[in-house]
């Protein structure tokens, strides 16, 4: 755990790049392709990981490297990326998923895809029916975290889609059907609890300690779902306490495009988390302040630390290092303590071109240094 004050993270994905989605499909690189991976690889030397593979996609021979190959230089690059950036905690800017719901699914039995739907930033994935009880065919995320972890240089972390945004981007016909009589509200909402509980218990929690036992220290648990539905916020943390119980790791748990408040004091039951990773710039503007919310972790006397988002994702517009000091300012007003305050952009950047992401990231970053030379830590 990093001592220093407001250490820097990213929390979800970044685009792949062209060169990877290219290689992946064993087609030679084009040079706008090329170009761009040689430029990445000059500011950051990613490839010097694996050379070989690198001069054979480079020399158009994408076929030898293989997905999985070019797969790995892509994973190797985000790592990079948020290295050079500045961030104290890195993954591999999830390079290997397709998105968040579909890949875990396919790793569980129960489930029939039904089609695919389209999600906030018009990327479709297939959605699944629940039609039995849910079984893990295997932990997942594992050999993503080994990799991670053998080539980081800063501390690694993973991103894991929770329970009960798996559960409520499904249909849910099996569990709503075991419960009896009239399908009214009543019993949508038990059918959802013990579909919510099955998937935390038999697949995450799996999933979770084959990480920990290979060595994974942090892990980040995505339910942007759950601000859909507030009145629900109480099967949310069901999910999340089943699915950590008893393990051993630093849990946060990461919500976007939320009205949090309506999710208080409910959220606040989640036993093992130790991080709220929440979006706060994308509402900082005309006239508003986006983080007078932390008010509330105030009043309901919540100590957890923050992973406070001073960039907003959703514009290209690169947010000024002054201006990212002055959110983390302000929200050490509202929390009263700096020291419980990590610094992130709101969400992941996946729908920003990587040029924007990075130097939103570097913005983050130099934002959180002036911040730091401002602020004492209090004294313990």
């Amino acid at each position: 755990m990093t001592t220093t004050l407001f250490p820097a993270q990213e929390i979800g994905s970044l685009m792949k790049p062209r060169w990877q989605i290219v290689g992946q499909h064993g087609e030679p690189l084009d040079e706008t392709a090329r170009e761009e991976f040689r430029a990445e690889n000059a500011r950051t030397h990613f490839a010097d990981d694996l050379p070989a593979a690198a001069e054979a996609l480079l020399a158009g021979r994408s076929r030898e490297v293989g997905a999985e190959g070019v797969r790995d230089l892509g994973s190797l690059f985000a790592i990079r990326l948020f290295e050079t950036a500045g961030l104290a905690r890195v993954y591999d800017g999830e390079a290997r998923r397709i998105e968040m719901y579909e890949y875990p699914i396919r790793q569980m039995r129960g489930f029939q895809f039904q089609g695919h739907v389209r999600s906030f930033d018009n990327k479709y994935y297939l959605k699944a029916a629940v039609t039995d009880e849910v079984r893990l065919e295997h932990p997942y995320h594992v050999e993503e975290f080994d990799f991670v972890r053998r080539h980081a240089r800063a501390e690694p972390k993973l991103p894991v889609t929770g329970p009960y945004t798996l559960a409520d981007w499904s249909y849910n016909e099996y569990y709503l059907a075991r419960q009896p009589g009239w399908k009214g509200r009543a019993a949508r909402r038990a059918g959802q609890r013990d579909f919510v509980i099955d998937i935390a218990r038999r697949a995450i929690r799996p999933t979770l300690a084959a990480l920990i036992d290979r060595g994974c220290r942090v892990i980040q648990i995505d339910e942007p779902a759950a601000g859909t539905h507030p009145d629900e916020a109480d099967l949310v943390v069901e999910g999340f306490n089943a699915a950590t119980e008893g393990l051993d790791a630093e849990f946060s748990m990461h919500i976007c495009y939320s009205d949090y408040r309506a999710l208080l004091p409910q959220l606040l039951e989640a036993k093992r988390c130790r991080q709220w990773a929440w979006e706060f710039a994308n509402r900082d503007r005309d006239g508003r302040d986006g983080y007078e919310v932390l008010r509330a972790l105030r009043e309901y006397g919540d100590t957890r630390s923050i992973g406070l988002g001073v960039a907003d994702v959703h514009r290209d517009e690169v947010e000024t290092p002054e201006r990212v000091a002055d959110r983390i300012r302000r929200a050490v007003g509202y929390l009263g303590d700096p020291t419980r305050i990590w610094v992130n952009p709101d969400c992941g950047l996946r729908t920003r071109r990587l040029e924007i992401a990075r130097r939103k990231l570097e913005a983050v970053v130099a934002g959180a240094a002036i911040a730091r030379a401002e602020i004492e830590p209090p004294r313990r």
